[in-house]
């Protein structure tokens, strides 16, 4: 059977917070006091970059979900301030984000070691910071972050198929005239990459079994496997993709947006956004089309990111394969999405509960190894008050 995207329920536990009247949530979430709150509520690790390791209270997946922000609300309180992309870091900063990501992802490796029974995976699903809050789609936390998740193939294989027409996969139609018109160009203009870790794969031959997503996209496997994330030269690579992907996504809404050919001042690649972008037709004829939309469509045109925003994954498939892929995001806002999987999360505090220990015993785990890597200081919740868990009554 051919795979298809599945719609998989998370339960979790109600959220004791009162979000103000007049407030949306989202510009709730963001605002200094909710983080604050979140780093005492779930946090686990904290580093002198202001990384923070934390618990999903909403999360996506109870088999083993956790994410790694860059917590600089205390810092900059204007949640429009705040570093939204992964390119924006220092070098410093990123050299830690990387690290930790390579812990994390290798700790999800060890304990799933079976490619055939679980899907674990890590990503971005990035914003411009000109975003408005309260628009759709936008991150319930929007600073640089990476989420870590894990699924059970049985249960995913299990679940009821998403809807064909789900806006977090359709992207509005966005992603339909990025297929259909930019796919070969797109593919064509990674090929400048200098990659020696990072191999190129047919998009077909990247997707998972169940859902048959990723689908369209650049996708490459990584030679080497886990133990080539202990290389600096991957982490390199995974930053060589976006640049190239930052670079596409900037020459293609300028067109959109203003008919402008002008190469961005702030491209990595300018010779091959001329020349493989600029001179070809297919590229001007869906700008085009997009910006007939954009004219006609005031809903169309709402929902249109003009600055860039992302998801980049790194997952393992069925085959055990590690494979990164990158895309544009639309109106999906969850990682989960471009493997096809629409999360639906509904409070449930029973079933939370029963999940929760083995959860959180994960977390904690791998809280402890990054501080013996030398990454921060462990942070002490009501929930885990000196590094053991204790049940909510």
């Amino acid at each position: 059977m051919k795979g298809q995207p599945r719609l998989v329920t998370t339960p979790h536990r109600r959220i004791p917070l009162d979000i103000p009247a007049g407030v949306t949530p989202t510009e709730f979430f963001n605002s200094p006091c909710n983080l604050r709150h979140l780093a005492r509520e779930n946090g686990l690790l904290r580093t002198p970059e202001e990384f923070l390791l934390y618990r999903k209270a909403i999360g996506h997946s109870n088999l083993f979900d956790t994410s790694i922000i860059h917590d600089t609300s205390q810092r900059i309180l204007d949640p429009l301030g705040r570093p939204v992309r992964r390119d924006q870091l220092n070098k410093r900063e990123n050299l830690v984000f990387s690290r930790m990501t390579q812990v994390a992802f290798r700790y999800m490796h060890e304990k799933y070691p079976d490619p055939e029974r679980h899907l674990l995976f890590c990503g971005e699903a990035s914003l411009d910071a000109t975003w408005p809050l309260g628009k759709p789609g936008v991150p319930s936390i929007r600073m640089i972050h990476n989420h870590f998740m894990v699924f059970d193939n049985a249960e995913l294989e299990a679940a009821p198929l998403a809807a064909s027409d789900d806006p977090n996969l359709t992207d509005s139609g966005h992603n339909g005239i990025f297929l259909q018109f930019l796919n070969d160009v797109y593919l064509r203009f990674f090929e400048v990459l200098d990659l020696k870790i990072l191999s190129p794969l047919a998009p077909d031959q990247a997707r998972i079994k169940t859902t048959g997503y990723p689908q369209g996209l650049p996708s490459w496997e990584v030679r080497g496997g886990i133990d080539a994330l202990d290389s600096g030269r991957f982490w390199h690579e995974y930053d060589m993709v976006l640049a190239g992907f930052l670079d596409f996504y900037r020459a293609f809404f300028t067109l959109v947006a203003s008919d402008n050919t002008q190469v961005s001042i702030e491209a990595t690649y300018p010779d091959q956004v001329e020349d493989v972008l600029l001179f070809n037709s297919e590229f001007h004829k869906a700008a085009r089309i997009m910006r007939l939309q954009v004219l006609e469509d005031p809903k169309f045109a709402n929902e249109i990111r003009w600055r860039p925003a992302y998801k980049q994954l790194l997952y393992r498939d069925d085959m055990g394969r590690l494979i990164v892929t990158i895309s544009q995001n639309s109106v999906g806002n969850a990682i989960t999405e471009l493997l096809g999987i629409v999360v639906k999360r509904v409070t449930d505090e029973e079933a939370y509960g029963r999940a929760e220990p083995h959860l959180v015993g994960q977390l904690l785990e791998l809280r402890n190894r990054l501080v013996q890597y030398n990454f921060g200081e462990p942070i002490s919740t009501p929930s885990w008050p000196a590094g053991v868990f204790i049940p909510t009554s």
